[in-house]
């Protein structure tokens, strides 16, 4: 039976690894998951890195509120996302949302940034070291913070992306790649809720889980892409029974 690496070994090798350099990690957690990983767990340090993803997301999203288009682009997002749960906005609350982008947008970008940074990250490794056990949950901390890379590029990249196409909803979702299915239909609810860079974070996710724990990085991306694929699935089911139309 195999057993989860321990802090200070390294898989394959007798040695401590080399320290890495957050832009290493960064380019490291795109281009060679697998090797950043077995360096990450062997040596287990993700505060400076969560720290930096989160500043980036967090600062790349207040940038984009501070524009008229960023702040009309989240209005219309909340417009859709209320309307799409069978409560359509009139006049009044319109202007309500305005004055709460207004005033409020950058805040909205910071808890956003705190909510898919710590507060994620926390949870996801809460939920591996309960669900495979045997390492260390600073291991589990440090596989969650890497992975979070991919997001933390994901908001980087959504953050101009929105102010030209002057919308908020994802320019990567599967629903982008399907715009000819009727947008209110639950098929495209379903492809829109999955976005192409969480999938990737999810496929990341396992690879480290597999680092760690000695299992089939494969089967672990399956099991992960599956559950967000059955989260999608109930999302738009409830749009569907709230009766939305948008």
């Amino acid at each position: 039976m195999t057993t989860p690496l321990r802090a200070g070994s390294v898989s394959g090798a007798g040695s401590t690894p080399i320290d890495q350099s957050l832009l290493e990690t960064i380019a490291g957690m795109i281009r060679r998951p697998r090797s950043t990983f077995q360096q990450a767990v062997s040596h287990p340090r993700w505060a400076l890195l969560l720290l930096v993803t989160t500043c980036v997301s967090a600062a790349a999203s207040a940038a984009l509120m501070q524009t008229t288009v960023g702040r009309q682009a989240l209005v219309d997002q909340w417009e859709r996302t209320a309307t799409a749960f069978g409560q359509p906005i009139d006049d009044a609350a319109y202007a309500e949302l305005e004055k709460l982008s207004d005033q409020g947008s950058v805040g909205y970008a910071v808890a956003s940034a705190v909510l898919s940074g710590p507060v994620l990250t926390v949870g996801v490794a809460g939920v591996l070291f309960l669900l495979f056990r045997g390492a260390s949950f600073r291991q589990d901390m440090t596989i969650a913070t890497y992975a979070g890379v991919i997001l933390a590029l994901r908001q980087l990249i959504a953050a101009p992306v929105s102010y030209l196409r002057e919308s908020t909803s994802s320019a990567t979702s599967l629903g982008t790649w399907f715009s000819a299915v009727d947008e209110a239909s639950p098929v495209a609810r379903m492809l829109g809720a999955l976005d192409v860079f969480v999938i990737w974070w999810a496929i990341v996710l396992a690879i480290g889980v597999s680092v760690l724990y000695h299992r089939r990085a494969r089967t672990v991306a399956v099991t992960f892409v599956g559950v967000y694929a059955a989260l999608a699935l109930l999302l738009a089911i409830a749009m569907a029974v709230t009766g939305g139309n948008a």
